[in-house]
């Protein structure tokens, strides 16, 4: 096991390295530049723009330089904590983007949780009492949630508040949270104002993972060693519990590696309607303005997500599922 940890982790870091210079080559493809998007910005306000200022910020900026040699620079000044400096708003890299990406984990994570903590039990019962009332409800509610577009329920939401309330709801603290320093009172000010962007982002999710662990379950119910387990008198809750429900969970357990980028990037629309200073908004911000090394620096982070995401589904994979962790040995 712990031979199998170091090789993901060495992968890991070359995987690392292979998408730095992706994500660097693609931000890059659009043709132009910042400086060539902030003149075209100048020239519709009807600004005039001096050519030896543009020469002097592109050669400051490094921009005039071949991509290899720009992509040199910026990972190099990663691997001693240096992002680079953004171009629109002219601050360090480093100093915009942990404050939003924290948001976005924290805020993600608790959706994914909630998605778990719901999905397993209402996809056990949906398998265990199949055609039942209560599995027809949830395979409603489960079309329901994947049909309903995440900012259209945002909306649907939003709307209801101020029809039946009279309070917009949006954003993630209130205004004297939003630049206070991490505290108890913070926190629960963020518990009280996110339930409703976590409610958002984990209700298409869920129905998903319902739908899959109910669809597994029911595969694994219908093998010899359930029934050799009945017939050895357990007792049902054991029957389901000790594996099938195990074996079930592979395919769900499986995806954490890419749940939680896959709810940062989905969630753009989300946080533009909702008004939530999470990383992404900022994200495609910097993309349209081809802020590379802002719009870099976001996309190495949630790849890193990915990655380790994808290192700990291995082993909760290996850990649940015997099969897995031997290898057939």
């Amino acid at each position: 096991m712990v031979q199998f940890v170091i090789r993901r982790f060495i992968a890991m870091v070359l995987t690392m390295f292979a998408i730095s210079f992706v994500a660097f080559a693609i931000i890059q493809l659009p043709p132009g530049d910042y400086l060539t998007a902030y003149i075209a910005q100048l020239s519709a306000t009807g600004e005039q723009v001096d050519p030896k200022v543009i020469e002097n910020l592109r050669q400051q900026y490094g921009l005039g330089e071949p991509y290899l040699v720009q992509y040199w620079k910026w990972v190099s000044g990663i691997m001693v904590g240096n992002f680079g400096q953004s171009f629109e708003w002219k601050r360090p890299v480093s100093e915009l983007i942990w404050g939003r990406l924290g948001n976005s984990i924290l805020l993600e994570g608790i959706a994914v949780i909630a998605m778990w903590l719901i999905a397993l039990p209402i996809g056990v019962y949906a398998a265990v009492r199949k055609y039942s009332l209560g599995d027809y409800l949830a395979t409603v509610l489960g079309f329901i949630g994947l049909a309903v577009p995440n900012f259209f329920f945002a909306l649907i939401l939003m709307y209801l508040s101020f029809t039946w309330f009279g309070e917009t709801i949006g954003g993630l603290y209130s205004p004297e949270f939003e630049n206070a320093r991490w505290s108890l009172a913070k926190l629960w000010d963020f518990l009280s104002n996110a339930w409703i962007p976590v409610l958002v982002l984990a209700t298409a999710g869920t129905a998903e993972l319902i739908r899959i662990l109910r669809a597994n379950l029911l595969d694994e119910l219908k093998k010899p060693y359930v029934t050799t387990a009945r017939a050895k008198g357990l007792p049902e809750w054991r029957v389901i519990l000790k594996y099938p429900v195990r074996l079930a969970l592979n395919p769900l357990v499986s995806t954490i590696g890419w749940l939680l980028p896959a709810l940062v990037s989905g969630s753009v629309i989300v946080s533009v309607v909702m008004n939530l200073p999470t990383a992404g908004p900022m994200l495609l911000r910097s993309l349209t303005t081809q802020d590379m090394y802002l719009a870099g620096a976001i996309i190495l982070l949630l790849s890193v997500l990915t990655v380790v995401g994808t290192l700990i589904s291995d082993i909760l994979l290996a850990w649940i599922d015997p099969r897995i962790r031997y290898g057939g040995k």
